[in-house]
Protein backbone atom coordinates (compact mmCIF):
# COMPACT_ATOMS: atom_id res chain seq x y z
CA UNK A 1 0.00 0.00 0.00
CA UNK A 2 2.73 2.37 1.05
CA UNK A 3 4.86 1.86 -1.95
CA UNK A 4 1.55 2.34 -4.87
CA UNK A 5 0.96 6.15 -2.57
CA UNK A 6 4.51 6.82 -3.37
CA UNK A 7 4.29 6.22 -6.79
CA UNK A 8 1.06 8.11 -7.22
CA UNK A 9 2.71 10.75 -5.09
CA UNK A 10 5.51 10.78 -7.94
CA UNK A 11 2.99 10.90 -10.49
CA UNK A 12 0.97 13.55 -8.73
CA UNK A 13 3.77 16.13 -8.93
CA UNK A 14 5.07 15.21 -12.25
CA UNK A 15 3.49 18.49 -13.57
CA UNK A 16 6.17 20.11 -11.47
CA UNK A 17 9.30 17.39 -11.47
CA UNK A 18 9.18 17.21 -14.91
CA UNK A 19 10.27 21.09 -15.70
CA UNK A 20 12.37 20.87 -12.87
CA UNK A 21 14.45 17.81 -14.20
CA UNK A 22 14.78 19.18 -17.32
CA UNK A 23 16.49 22.63 -16.01
CA UNK A 24 18.43 20.23 -13.46
CA UNK A 25 19.47 18.65 -17.31
CA UNK A 26 20.13 21.51 -18.82
CA UNK A 27 22.50 22.98 -15.75
CA UNK A 28 23.69 19.41 -15.45
CA UNK A 29 25.45 18.77 -18.72
CA UNK A 30 27.57 21.78 -19.14
CA UNK A 31 28.72 20.94 -15.44
CA UNK A 32 29.50 17.32 -15.96
CA UNK A 33 31.45 17.86 -19.33
CA UNK A 34 33.68 20.75 -17.66
CA UNK A 35 34.47 18.48 -14.63
CA UNK A 36 35.78 15.72 -16.50
CA UNK A 37 37.61 17.94 -18.44
CA UNK A 38 39.28 19.91 -15.43
CA UNK A 39 39.61 16.48 -13.91
CA UNK A 40 42.16 15.24 -16.87
CA UNK A 41 39.56 11.96 -17.15
CA UNK A 42 37.50 11.23 -20.55
CA UNK A 43 34.86 13.58 -21.37
CA UNK A 44 32.24 10.45 -21.23
CA UNK A 45 33.31 9.95 -17.45
CA UNK A 46 31.55 13.02 -16.15
CA UNK A 47 28.03 12.38 -18.37
CA UNK A 48 28.54 8.72 -17.10
CA UNK A 49 28.14 9.86 -13.03
CA UNK A 50 25.36 12.17 -13.35
CA UNK A 51 23.47 9.46 -15.31
CA UNK A 52 24.13 6.89 -12.75
CA UNK A 53 23.55 9.86 -9.85
CA UNK A 54 20.13 10.65 -11.36
CA UNK A 55 18.82 7.21 -12.54
CA UNK A 56 20.36 5.28 -9.82
CA UNK A 57 21.18 7.15 -6.74
CA UNK A 58 17.88 9.42 -6.45
CA UNK A 59 15.93 6.04 -5.81
CA UNK A 60 18.62 4.79 -3.24
CA UNK A 61 18.84 8.17 -1.35
CA UNK A 62 16.32 9.16 1.37
CA UNK A 63 15.94 12.86 0.13
CA UNK A 64 13.28 13.66 -2.17
CA UNK A 65 15.43 17.39 -3.84
CA UNK A 66 18.85 16.47 -3.92
CA UNK A 67 20.52 15.69 -7.12
CA UNK A 68 23.84 13.44 -7.26
CA UNK A 69 26.68 13.56 -9.74
CA UNK A 70 30.41 14.65 -10.41
CA UNK A 71 31.58 17.46 -7.83
CA UNK A 72 33.62 20.28 -8.74
CA UNK A 73 35.17 20.05 -4.98
CA UNK A 74 36.67 16.64 -6.14
CA UNK A 75 38.23 17.74 -9.37
CA UNK A 76 41.92 18.36 -7.74
CA UNK A 77 41.41 14.51 -5.84
CA UNK A 78 40.54 12.86 -9.02
CA UNK A 79 43.37 14.53 -11.08
CA UNK A 80 46.01 13.87 -9.02
CA UNK A 81 44.56 10.33 -7.98
CA UNK A 82 44.92 9.72 -11.93
CA UNK A 83 48.14 10.52 -11.21
CA UNK A 84 48.98 8.55 -8.47
CA UNK A 85 47.55 5.41 -10.02
CA UNK A 86 49.51 6.45 -13.62
CA UNK A 87 45.67 5.18 -15.04
CA UNK A 88 42.45 6.07 -15.75
CA UNK A 89 41.58 2.27 -15.16
CA UNK A 90 43.71 2.28 -11.88
CA UNK A 91 41.49 5.29 -10.90
CA UNK A 92 38.16 3.54 -11.57
CA UNK A 93 39.13 0.89 -9.19
CA UNK A 94 39.74 3.32 -6.20
CA UNK A 95 36.31 4.51 -6.91
CA UNK A 96 34.84 1.28 -6.70
CA UNK A 97 36.62 0.63 -3.40
CA UNK A 98 35.56 4.67 -2.05
CA UNK A 99 31.92 3.48 -2.72
CA UNK A 100 32.27 0.04 -0.85
CA UNK A 101 33.84 2.60 2.46
CA UNK A 102 30.98 4.98 2.13
CA UNK A 103 28.67 1.76 2.09
CA UNK A 104 30.55 1.13 5.76
CA UNK A 105 30.22 4.60 7.07
CA UNK A 106 26.62 4.16 6.16
CA UNK A 107 25.92 0.96 8.37
CA UNK A 108 28.41 2.46 10.77
CA UNK A 109 25.83 5.19 11.14
CA UNK A 110 28.51 7.84 10.03
CA UNK A 111 26.12 10.04 9.12
CA UNK A 112 25.55 11.76 12.62
CA UNK A 113 28.48 13.80 11.59
CA UNK A 114 25.96 15.94 9.34
CA UNK A 115 23.80 17.24 12.26
CA UNK A 116 26.95 19.14 13.53
CA UNK A 117 26.99 21.91 11.55
CA UNK A 118 25.56 24.52 12.66
CA UNK A 119 22.94 26.53 10.92
CA UNK A 120 24.94 29.75 10.60
CA UNK A 121 27.36 27.65 8.89
CA UNK A 122 25.26 25.73 6.52
CA UNK A 123 23.32 29.25 5.33
CA UNK A 124 26.94 30.49 4.63
CA UNK A 125 27.41 27.84 2.66
CA UNK A 126 24.72 28.32 0.90
CA UNK A 127 25.00 32.31 0.31
CA UNK A 128 28.85 31.60 -0.60
CA UNK A 129 27.78 28.86 -3.64
CA UNK A 130 25.32 31.80 -4.76
CA UNK A 131 27.95 34.57 -5.07
CA UNK A 132 30.43 31.99 -6.30
CA UNK A 133 27.75 30.85 -9.18
CA UNK A 134 27.25 34.88 -10.05
CA UNK A 135 31.08 35.46 -10.07
CA UNK A 136 32.07 32.44 -11.93
CA UNK A 137 29.48 32.77 -14.81
CA UNK A 138 30.02 36.39 -15.29
CA UNK A 139 32.89 35.66 -17.67
CA UNK A 140 30.67 32.61 -19.92
CA UNK A 141 27.96 35.27 -19.96
CA UNK A 142 30.08 37.70 -21.38
CA UNK A 143 31.76 34.71 -23.91
CA UNK A 144 35.36 35.24 -22.51
CA UNK A 145 35.64 32.25 -20.07
CA UNK A 146 37.82 29.28 -21.59
CA UNK A 147 37.94 27.84 -17.95
CA UNK A 148 35.55 24.99 -17.98
CA UNK A 149 31.91 25.20 -17.29
CA UNK A 150 31.58 24.43 -13.64
CA UNK A 151 35.12 25.46 -11.95
CA UNK A 152 34.48 26.54 -8.27
CA UNK A 153 37.68 27.04 -6.73
CA UNK A 154 39.28 30.88 -6.36
CA UNK A 155 42.65 30.09 -7.88
CA UNK A 156 42.17 28.80 -11.42
CA UNK A 157 43.90 26.50 -13.63
CA UNK A 158 45.09 29.19 -15.70
CA UNK A 159 46.36 31.35 -13.32
CA UNK A 160 43.86 33.76 -12.95
CA UNK A 161 41.43 34.05 -9.73
CA UNK A 162 37.88 34.97 -9.70
CA UNK A 163 37.77 38.57 -9.93
CA UNK A 164 40.65 39.13 -11.89
CA UNK A 165 38.83 36.69 -14.37
CA UNK A 166 36.20 39.07 -14.26
CA UNK A 167 38.46 41.61 -15.09
CA UNK A 168 40.09 40.04 -18.23
CA UNK A 169 36.46 39.16 -19.61
CA UNK A 170 35.39 42.96 -19.46
CA UNK A 171 38.27 43.68 -21.82
CA UNK A 172 37.49 40.10 -24.00
CA UNK A 173 33.94 40.13 -24.69
CA UNK A 174 32.20 38.32 -26.93
CA UNK A 175 29.58 40.40 -28.55
CA UNK A 176 26.94 37.93 -29.97
CA UNK A 177 27.50 35.92 -26.69
CA UNK A 178 26.76 38.53 -24.20
CA UNK A 179 23.59 39.80 -26.34
CA UNK A 180 22.45 36.08 -26.01
CA UNK A 181 23.20 35.78 -22.27
CA UNK A 182 21.34 39.20 -21.69
CA UNK A 183 18.49 38.24 -23.44
CA UNK A 184 18.07 34.78 -21.91
CA UNK A 185 18.53 36.70 -18.52
CA UNK A 186 15.41 39.03 -19.12
CA UNK A 187 13.30 35.95 -20.33
CA UNK A 188 14.21 34.18 -16.70
CA UNK A 189 13.80 37.52 -14.53
CA UNK A 190 10.32 37.93 -16.53
CA UNK A 191 9.10 33.91 -16.17
CA UNK A 192 9.70 34.21 -12.83
CA UNK A 193 7.42 37.47 -12.61
CA UNK A 194 4.28 36.79 -10.38
CA UNK A 195 2.24 39.32 -13.66
CA UNK A 196 3.09 36.05 -16.12
CA UNK A 197 3.09 33.45 -13.64
CA UNK A 198 -1.05 34.03 -13.31
CA UNK A 199 -0.99 32.02 -16.76
CA UNK A 200 -1.14 28.58 -16.80
CA UNK A 201 1.61 28.29 -19.85
CA UNK A 202 3.97 29.93 -17.53
CA UNK A 203 3.69 27.90 -15.08
CA UNK A 204 4.02 24.58 -17.13
CA UNK A 205 6.84 25.68 -19.30
CA UNK A 206 10.18 25.91 -17.74
CA UNK A 207 12.16 29.95 -18.73
CA UNK A 208 15.33 27.54 -18.79
CA UNK A 209 14.15 25.57 -21.88
CA UNK A 210 12.65 28.61 -23.91
CA UNK A 211 16.03 30.19 -23.33
CA UNK A 212 17.45 27.55 -24.54
CA UNK A 213 15.62 27.64 -27.81
CA UNK A 214 15.61 31.09 -27.95
CA UNK A 215 19.40 31.24 -28.04
CA UNK A 216 20.18 28.12 -30.23
CA UNK A 217 18.08 30.43 -32.41
CA UNK A 218 19.53 33.76 -32.17
CA UNK A 219 23.17 32.02 -32.69
CA UNK A 220 22.16 30.21 -36.14
CA UNK A 221 20.76 34.18 -36.65
CA UNK A 222 23.96 35.69 -36.44
CA UNK A 223 25.48 32.66 -38.56
CA UNK A 224 23.72 33.53 -41.58
CA UNK A 225 22.57 37.39 -41.06
CA UNK A 226 25.95 38.93 -38.83
CA UNK A 227 28.80 36.17 -39.26
CA UNK A 228 30.84 38.37 -36.77
CA UNK A 229 28.43 37.89 -34.05
CA UNK A 230 28.49 33.92 -33.87
CA UNK A 231 29.65 32.24 -31.14
CA UNK A 232 32.82 29.88 -31.82
CA UNK A 233 32.56 26.42 -30.56
CA UNK A 234 34.53 26.94 -27.76
CA UNK A 235 31.66 28.49 -25.82
CA UNK A 236 29.06 25.97 -26.80
CA UNK A 237 27.88 22.70 -24.83
CA UNK A 238 30.59 19.85 -26.22
CA UNK A 239 29.07 16.46 -26.06
CA UNK A 240 31.09 13.33 -27.65
CA UNK A 241 29.57 12.25 -30.68
CA UNK A 242 28.00 9.04 -30.22
CA UNK A 243 25.70 7.82 -32.90
CA UNK A 244 25.25 4.19 -31.81
CA UNK A 245 24.67 1.96 -28.86
CA UNK A 246 27.61 -0.15 -29.72
CA UNK A 247 29.08 3.66 -29.75
CA UNK A 248 28.15 4.20 -26.38
CA UNK A 249 29.86 0.55 -24.93
CA UNK A 250 32.87 1.62 -26.60
CA UNK A 251 32.84 4.48 -24.22
CA UNK A 252 32.72 2.43 -21.06
CA UNK A 253 35.93 1.81 -19.45
CA UNK A 254 36.43 -0.68 -16.32
CA UNK A 255 38.77 -0.81 -13.73
CA UNK A 256 41.70 -2.91 -13.32
CA UNK A 257 41.39 -5.01 -10.54
CA UNK A 258 44.94 -5.70 -10.91
CA UNK A 259 45.98 -2.52 -9.18
CA UNK A 260 44.70 -3.93 -5.99
CA UNK A 261 47.98 -5.29 -5.38
CA UNK A 262 48.82 -1.56 -5.10
CA UNK A 263 48.44 0.16 -1.60
CA UNK A 264 48.56 3.76 -2.98
CA UNK A 265 44.83 3.10 -4.50
CA UNK A 266 43.66 2.22 -0.85
CA UNK A 267 44.68 5.91 0.13
CA UNK A 268 43.10 7.67 -2.58
CA UNK A 269 40.32 5.58 -2.15
CA UNK A 270 39.75 6.61 1.21
CA UNK A 271 40.37 10.24 0.49
CA UNK A 272 37.99 9.70 -2.10
CA UNK A 273 35.27 8.48 0.72
CA UNK A 274 35.91 11.20 3.46
CA UNK A 275 35.88 14.16 0.64
CA UNK A 276 32.70 13.06 -1.39
CA UNK A 277 30.80 11.63 2.53
CA UNK A 278 31.37 15.15 3.83
CA UNK A 279 30.59 17.19 0.88
CA UNK A 280 27.36 14.94 0.29
CA UNK A 281 26.24 15.64 3.93
CA UNK A 282 27.23 19.04 3.58
CA UNK A 283 24.69 19.16 0.67
CA UNK A 284 21.93 17.32 1.85
CA UNK A 285 21.82 19.47 5.25
CA UNK A 286 21.81 22.71 2.90
CA UNK A 287 18.70 21.05 0.66
CA UNK A 288 16.70 20.50 3.90
CA UNK A 289 16.81 24.07 4.68
CA UNK A 290 16.09 25.24 1.20
CA UNK A 291 13.19 22.24 0.58
CA UNK A 292 9.53 24.42 1.06
CA UNK A 293 8.14 21.16 2.92
CA UNK A 294 11.38 21.11 5.33
CA UNK A 295 12.00 17.35 5.01
CA UNK A 296 14.90 15.41 6.25
CA UNK A 297 17.04 13.08 4.64
CA UNK A 298 18.19 10.60 7.20
CA UNK A 299 22.06 10.68 6.71
CA UNK A 300 23.04 7.43 6.66
CA UNK A 301 21.02 6.58 3.73
CA UNK A 302 22.36 8.55 1.99
CA UNK A 303 26.07 7.31 3.13
CA UNK A 304 25.19 4.14 1.49
CA UNK A 305 22.68 5.65 -1.41
CA UNK A 306 25.98 7.71 -2.38
CA UNK A 307 28.18 4.27 -1.52
CA UNK A 308 26.54 1.99 -4.42
CA UNK A 309 26.34 5.12 -6.82
CA UNK A 310 30.29 5.25 -6.43
CA UNK A 311 30.37 1.54 -7.00
CA UNK A 312 28.51 1.76 -10.15
CA UNK A 313 29.89 4.44 -11.23
CA UNK A 314 33.49 2.97 -11.12
CA UNK A 315 32.20 -0.06 -12.85
CA UNK A 316 31.26 1.52 -16.28
CA UNK A 317 33.94 4.22 -15.96
CA UNK A 318 32.34 7.40 -13.97
CA UNK A 319 34.06 9.87 -11.86
CA UNK A 320 33.48 9.70 -8.52
CA UNK A 321 30.11 11.06 -7.38
CA UNK A 322 28.06 13.40 -4.55
CA UNK A 323 25.28 15.22 -3.67
CA UNK A 324 25.48 18.45 -5.23
CA UNK A 325 24.34 21.99 -3.98
CA UNK A 326 24.97 23.55 -7.38
CA UNK A 327 22.37 21.50 -9.12
CA UNK A 328 20.31 20.33 -6.00
CA UNK A 329 19.54 24.43 -5.44
CA UNK A 330 18.38 24.90 -9.56
CA UNK A 331 16.12 21.25 -8.88
CA UNK A 332 14.58 23.72 -5.75
CA UNK A 333 14.59 27.28 -7.78
CA UNK A 334 12.93 25.34 -10.90
CA UNK A 335 9.89 24.20 -8.86
CA UNK A 336 10.78 20.44 -8.11
CA UNK A 337 8.88 18.39 -5.27
CA UNK A 338 10.11 14.57 -5.36
CA UNK A 339 13.26 12.59 -6.41
CA UNK A 340 11.67 12.07 -9.75
CA UNK A 341 13.06 15.22 -11.02
CA UNK A 342 16.50 14.13 -10.24
CA UNK A 343 15.15 10.61 -11.55
CA UNK A 344 14.31 13.16 -14.97
CA UNK A 345 17.81 14.69 -15.20
CA UNK A 346 19.70 11.23 -15.57
CA UNK A 347 17.29 10.14 -18.23
CA UNK A 348 18.10 13.13 -20.05
CA UNK A 349 21.29 12.65 -19.85
CA UNK A 350 21.18 9.53 -20.60
CA UNK A 351 19.01 10.17 -23.73
CA UNK A 352 21.00 13.08 -24.60
CA UNK A 353 24.15 11.42 -25.52
CA UNK A 354 22.69 8.24 -27.64
CA UNK A 355 19.94 10.53 -29.90
CA UNK A 356 20.48 14.39 -29.09
CA UNK A 357 24.03 15.29 -29.51
CA UNK A 358 24.01 17.32 -32.60
CA UNK A 359 21.86 19.16 -31.12
CA UNK A 360 22.51 19.98 -27.71
CA UNK A 361 26.27 20.87 -29.00
CA UNK A 362 24.15 24.07 -30.83
CA UNK A 363 23.29 25.48 -26.91
CA UNK A 364 25.37 28.79 -26.16
CA UNK A 365 27.44 28.63 -22.91
CA UNK A 366 26.52 32.13 -22.47
CA UNK A 367 22.69 31.58 -22.10
CA UNK A 368 23.33 28.44 -19.79
CA UNK A 369 25.73 30.89 -17.24
CA UNK A 370 21.86 33.00 -17.45
CA UNK A 371 20.34 30.41 -15.99
CA UNK A 372 22.61 29.85 -13.02
CA UNK A 373 23.13 33.70 -12.64
CA UNK A 374 19.14 33.48 -11.08
CA UNK A 375 19.89 30.20 -9.07
CA UNK A 376 23.34 31.89 -7.77
CA UNK A 377 21.12 35.24 -6.81
CA UNK A 378 18.21 33.14 -4.96
CA UNK A 379 20.54 31.66 -2.99
CA UNK A 380 22.77 34.60 -1.95
CA UNK A 381 18.80 37.28 -1.64
CA UNK A 382 20.00 40.38 0.66
CA UNK A 383 16.86 39.31 2.67
CA UNK A 384 19.37 36.72 3.89
CA UNK A 385 22.02 38.79 5.27
CA UNK A 386 19.25 40.63 6.31
CA UNK A 387 17.82 38.24 8.62
CA UNK A 388 20.72 36.58 9.75
CA UNK A 389 22.08 40.46 11.20
CA UNK A 390 18.76 40.63 13.07
CA UNK A 391 19.61 37.30 14.76
CA UNK A 392 22.70 38.43 16.16
CA UNK A 393 26.52 38.41 15.88
CA UNK A 394 26.92 35.00 17.24
CA UNK A 395 24.89 33.71 13.97
CA UNK A 396 25.67 36.27 11.86
CA UNK A 397 29.91 36.08 12.31
CA UNK A 398 30.27 32.76 11.68
CA UNK A 399 27.67 33.11 8.42
CA UNK A 400 30.57 35.65 7.21
CA UNK A 401 33.16 34.27 8.16
CA UNK A 402 32.03 31.27 6.33
CA UNK A 403 31.11 32.99 3.17
CA UNK A 404 34.67 34.85 2.83
CA UNK A 405 36.35 31.55 3.56
CA UNK A 406 34.94 29.66 0.85
CA UNK A 407 34.54 32.26 -1.55
CA UNK A 408 38.62 32.49 -1.19
CA UNK A 409 39.41 28.94 -1.07
CA UNK A 410 37.08 25.92 -2.10
CA UNK A 411 33.80 24.81 -0.33
CA UNK A 412 35.50 22.28 2.23
CA UNK A 413 38.37 24.42 3.27
CA UNK A 414 35.81 27.73 3.82
CA UNK A 415 33.41 25.23 5.88
CA UNK A 416 36.05 24.28 7.91
CA UNK A 417 36.89 27.44 9.00
CA UNK A 418 32.87 28.65 9.45
CA UNK A 419 33.07 25.46 11.29
CA UNK A 420 35.78 26.55 14.16
CA UNK A 421 33.95 30.31 13.92
CA UNK A 422 30.62 28.46 14.98
CA UNK A 423 31.84 26.06 17.20
CA UNK A 424 33.63 29.08 19.53
CA UNK A 425 30.02 30.93 19.12
CA UNK A 426 28.73 27.43 20.82
CA UNK A 427 31.01 27.29 23.69
CA UNK A 428 30.58 30.70 24.45
CA UNK A 429 27.03 30.02 24.74
CA UNK A 430 27.45 27.51 26.63
CA UNK A 431 29.85 29.52 29.28
CA UNK A 432 26.78 30.95 30.06
CA UNK A 433 24.35 28.35 30.65
CA UNK A 434 25.36 25.50 33.06
CA UNK A 435 24.20 27.00 36.26
CA UNK A 436 21.33 29.06 38.31
CA UNK A 437 23.21 31.66 40.46
CA UNK A 438 21.77 33.66 43.53
CA UNK A 439 23.28 35.80 45.90
CA UNK A 440 21.81 36.52 49.42
CA UNK A 441 22.88 39.04 51.70
CA UNK A 442 23.46 38.15 55.06
CA UNK A 443 24.71 40.10 58.47
CA UNK A 444 27.79 37.85 58.95
CA UNK A 445 28.17 36.33 55.46
CA UNK A 446 27.67 36.86 52.52
CA UNK A 447 25.24 33.20 50.94
CA UNK A 448 26.14 32.40 47.50
CA UNK A 449 23.59 29.16 45.88
CA UNK A 450 24.92 28.05 42.51
CA UNK A 451 22.03 25.22 41.39
CA UNK A 452 23.61 23.07 38.20
CA UNK A 453 21.43 22.91 35.62
CA UNK A 454 20.00 19.07 34.27
CA UNK A 455 22.54 18.21 31.66
CA UNK A 456 26.47 19.84 33.23
CA UNK A 457 28.84 19.10 30.22
CA UNK A 458 33.08 19.15 29.39
CA UNK A 459 32.27 22.68 27.41
CA UNK A 460 30.28 24.03 30.79
CA UNK A 461 33.76 23.18 32.50
CA UNK A 462 35.28 26.88 32.02
CA UNK A 463 32.35 28.70 33.03
CA UNK A 464 31.71 26.78 36.43
CA UNK A 465 35.48 26.92 36.59
CA UNK A 466 35.69 30.61 36.33
CA UNK A 467 32.62 31.37 38.21
CA UNK A 468 34.22 29.57 41.52
CA UNK A 469 37.85 31.52 40.81
CA UNK A 470 35.87 34.81 41.21
CA UNK A 471 33.75 34.41 43.90
CA UNK A 472 34.31 36.83 46.87
CA UNK A 473 36.50 35.91 50.12
CA UNK A 474 34.44 34.91 53.41
CA UNK A 475 31.27 34.01 51.42
CA UNK A 476 29.63 30.99 51.95
CA UNK A 477 28.99 29.20 48.90
CA UNK A 478 26.15 26.39 48.13
CA UNK A 479 26.65 24.48 45.49
CA UNK A 480 23.45 21.73 44.84
CA UNK A 481 23.40 19.66 41.90
CA UNK A 482 19.57 18.21 42.99
CA UNK A 483 18.13 19.20 39.07
CA UNK A 484 21.07 17.37 37.48
CA UNK A 485 20.97 14.22 35.54
CA UNK A 486 24.08 14.48 34.20
CA UNK A 487 27.51 16.04 35.10
CA UNK A 488 31.21 15.71 33.10
CA UNK A 489 33.46 14.66 35.19
CA UNK A 490 36.15 17.07 34.45
CA UNK A 491 33.14 19.16 36.06
CA UNK A 492 32.80 16.91 38.98
CA UNK A 493 37.03 16.93 39.44
CA UNK A 494 37.36 20.93 39.53
CA UNK A 495 34.14 21.57 41.74
CA UNK A 496 36.08 19.00 44.20
CA UNK A 497 39.19 20.81 43.73
CA UNK A 498 37.50 24.24 44.82
CA UNK A 499 36.09 22.45 47.66
CA UNK A 500 39.77 21.81 48.64
CA UNK A 501 41.28 25.56 48.34
CA UNK A 502 38.51 27.48 49.20
CA UNK A 503 39.43 27.56 52.87
CA UNK A 504 42.42 29.58 51.25
CA UNK A 505 40.14 32.46 50.45
CA UNK A 506 37.76 31.76 53.70
CA UNK A 507 35.06 30.52 51.72
CA UNK A 508 33.15 27.95 53.42
CA UNK A 509 31.68 25.02 50.66
CA UNK A 510 27.85 23.05 51.11
CA UNK A 511 28.33 20.67 47.99
CA UNK A 512 24.54 19.25 47.91
CA UNK A 513 23.72 15.90 45.50
CA UNK A 514 27.00 16.34 43.62
CA UNK A 515 29.12 12.85 43.59
CA UNK A 516 32.37 12.83 44.72
CA UNK A 517 35.39 12.59 42.98
CA UNK A 518 39.05 12.00 43.82
CA UNK A 519 41.23 14.91 42.90
CA UNK A 520 44.86 14.21 41.73
CA UNK A 521 47.50 15.38 44.66
CA UNK A 522 50.84 15.49 44.37
CA UNK A 523 51.52 15.79 48.11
Amino acid sequence: MKSEERSSNYFATLGKDLPAGLVVFLVALPLCLGISLASGAPLFAGIITGIVGGVVVAWLSGSQLSVSGPAAGLTVIVLNGIETLQTFEGFLMAVVLAGVFQLFLGFFKAGVIGLYFPSSVIKGMLAAIGLILILKQIPHFMGADEDFFGEMTFFQPDGRTTFSEIGYAFSAINVGALIVGAISLIILIAWDSALLKRFKFFKLVPGALIVVVVSIALNELFKSVAPGLAISATHLVSLPSISSITDFGNELRLPDFGILTNPQVYVVAITIAIVASLETLLSVEAVDKLDPHKRRTPNNRELKAQGVGNIISGFIGGLPMTAVIVRSSANIAAGGETKMSAFIHGLLLLLSVLFLSNYLNLIPLSALAAVLLMVGFKLTKPSLYKSQLKIGSDQFIPFIVTILAILFTDLLVGICVGLAVGIFYILKANYKSPYFYQKEEQTDKEIIRIKLSEHVSFLNKASIVLTLEHLPKNSHVIIDGENSEYIDYDVLESIQAFKKTAHERNIKVDILNVPEVPVMDMH
